[in-house]
């Protein structure tokens, strides 16, 4: 073993590095992590109720809760609330940056207010950043709920 001591100097020197390593990282994760979000995690549900038969007017939408998500349900313009074809369901989580989206009535559209991101009521991309459709669910009426379904992949 060598008797060599460790200086003042070389001391300081090293607690200063890792001092200074520290707040690098420190300040770098946290960057990283924003940049990089961890994958989001599926919901266990795969079917609720959303509403009621008569709870929404043609030409108005409305957003649950499904599972750990919001979804957004749309009783098309002139449709008929007791017949489930007149009903489209999509997540309400927009594609670009996941902001929730809403049903804007005097454009029959879903709109991400984000960044001005415009839906058609096939969750079709319009207009705006989003770079990919919403992802559609199907809609059953059992009794007076009307149910909203993940579809099988």
């Amino acid at each position: 073993m060598s008797d060599e001591k460790v200086t003042r100097r070389n001391a300081l020197n090293y607690l200063l590095g890792s001092g200074i390593t520290a707040l690098g990282i420190g300040t770098v994760y946290p960057i990283i992590r924003y940049i990089i979000p961890p994958p989001g995690q599926e919901a266990g549900t795969s079917s609720i109720s959303a509403a009621k038969i008569g709870e929404l007017k043609p030409n108005e939408g409305k957003i649950f809760k499904f599972g750990n998500s919001p979804g957004i349900i749309v009783l098309k313009p002139g449709g008929d609330p007791k017949n489930a074809s007149s009903y489209v369901a999509f997540t309400a989580v927009c594609s670009h940056l996941n902001c929730t989206v809403q049903y804007r009535d005097d454009l029959c559209e879903i709109w991400c207010a984000c960044h001005n991101g415009h839906f058609d009521l096939n969750g079709n991309v319009l207009s705006g950043p989003p770079p990919k459709p919403l992802t559609q669910f199907k809609v059953a009426i059992k009794g007076e709920e009307i149910f909203v379904s993940k579809e099988e992949t």
